[in-house]
């Protein structure tokens, strides 16, 4: 599953279904353009959760499908400063619905600028679900 609005993988998957479970494929803050977005923890967050949940509707899923969440972080601190205004972007993107979730410290991600990563997993109903062709 690889949704043509998000960068182009090499050597990954954004998404891999296994019967109704859709796997999602860590998720920095990569813009289109493959560059990371500027302007902080808050601003990553939104592209990244932006990005996960980009593929999970295009397999037919919707944030309630959403059963798991890992979001790794390179400066706890400031993702717990920053809580509240990240608090109000998952209710925009998401609604008020919450998965199973673990924050992870880590000393680095992929991109040295990117903040957080995000994975996920989703079990989306049979009737909305679209399979890759």
């Amino acid at each position: 599953m690889n949704p043509a609005s998000l960068p182009r993988p090499r050597g990954y998957s954004h998404g891999t279904l296994a019967g109704t479970t859709l796997h999602l494929g860590g998720q920095t803050a990569l813009d289109a353009e493959m560059r990371i977005v500027p302007g902080g923890i808050v601003e990553q967050f939104r592209q990244a959760f932006g990005n996960v949940l980009t593929t999970l509707r295009a397999a037919g899923g919707e944030p309630e499908d959403l059963v798991s969440i890992t979001i790794y972080l390179t400066d706890i601190p400031d993702y717990q400063a920053h809580g509240k205004e990240i608090g109000e972007v998952w209710r925009e993107l998401a609604g008020p619905v919450y998965p199973a979730m673990a924050g992870i410290g880590c000393t680095a991600l992929w991109q040295p600028e990117a903040l957080i990563e995000i994975l996920g997993v989703a079990v989306i109903p049979e009737e909305r679900l679209v399979r890759p062709t």
